[in-house]
């Protein structure tokens, strides 16, 4: 069917699981450092292109080739050794978490076969193939989503990063000595007014900030209830959410879930699909359009396809 405002055929794959099983690959081996964790192959991943590629907001490069960010509470840091993706401050306990977060089970050599097989898909691809879907925390990634409504990534990270200092933990200290703050947990978020989020200059998304905190707390988008939905009921609950459309929908379940046949499509994304993809994106790639999408978008950004 033709997109209800963009000029090209939306297709959807109405599944309930993540990468199918003929995507995904043993996760590489772990060995400790003396400040952190390394896995032995990090499949490629651009860390670039895939932090500050629009899909999370709290990483930030350091001249050191550090990338530090906030996660699961605490500040990390990550860099690349030749193949290697090193994690500082994590430990061999958390590594099954970090190879979620980088999607390290994906097959992505395979992955981008399966793209590839489209001469437009395989362009994109190539253009940055280290580009990687991450696996957020639920919560963080719907809030901030919201926050991303009819907004730029500058003020979005300001707004995260005033919502974190007000009501977040303290996570540690950068190193030009600034400290940094957690993701503010749902139930601290629930119990505020809108009023008590004037200092982060949000504006109309103040009402939707609290909303999506007060039905998580509730279970009514709670990220338990949410598994194992398809993903069209998937998607039409996270819609109950004040301020929540299709798109905020779709980059919650593809970024926070691992829902990676969700297709979020913004203007931009919608003009690029109708100068690239007007019939819309090959059936075989549908289970992992999310994954497409990034390539796209990428693409067609750096590109001038918009």
């Amino acid at each position: 069917m033709k997109s209800a405002k963009y000029n090209f055929v939306m297709k959807e794959f109405d599944g309930n699981a993540e990468v199918p099983p003929d995507l995904r690959r043993s996760v590489p081996s772990v060995r400790v450092i003396p400040d952190g964790i390394e896995f032995s192959d990090a499949g490629g991943i651009d860390l670039a292109a895939t932090l500050d590629c629009g899909q999370a907001f709290r990483w930030s490069a350091w001249p050191d080739g550090v990338f530090r960010g906030v996660v699961h509470g605490a500040l990390r840091g990550v860099s690349l050794d030749g193949c290697a993706l090193r994690i500082y401050g994590a430990t061999v306990a958390e590594a099954g978490f970090w190879a979620e977060y980088f999607a390290l089970d994906a097959d992505y050599d395979a992955i981008h076969r399966l793209l590839s097989r489209d001469s437009t898909l395989r362009q994109c691809v190539d253009f940055c193939p280290g580009i990687r879907v991450l696996r957020q925390d639920f919560f963080e990634t719907l809030v901030t989503f919201i926050i991303s409504s009819q907004n730029n990534i500058p003020r979005i990270r300001g707004i995260v990063e005033r919502l974190c200092g007000a009501y977040g933990k303290k996570a540690g200290c950068l190193p030009d000595g600034a400290a940094v703050f957690s993701f503010p947990e749902a139930g601290v978020l629930a119990g505020l007014a809108v009023e008590d989020l004037a200092c982060l200059r949000a504006g109309f998304r103040a009402p939707w900030i609290i909303d999506a905190a007060r039905k998580v707390v509730s279970g009514d988008v709670s990220e338990e209830n949410l598994t194992g939905l398809c993903d069209s009921e998937l998607r039409k609950r996270l819609m109950s959410v004040c301020g929540v459309g299709r798109k905020v929908a779709d980059c919650t379940a593809l970024f926070g879930l691992g829902r990676f046949a969700a297709f979020p499509v913004d203007v931009w994304m919608g003009r690029a699909m109708e100068r690239m993809f007007p019939q819309g994106l090959p059936d075989d790639v549908l289970p992992v359009a999310g994954i497409a999408q990034q390539y796209i978008f990428n693409f067609a950004r750096c590109c001038g396809e918009f």
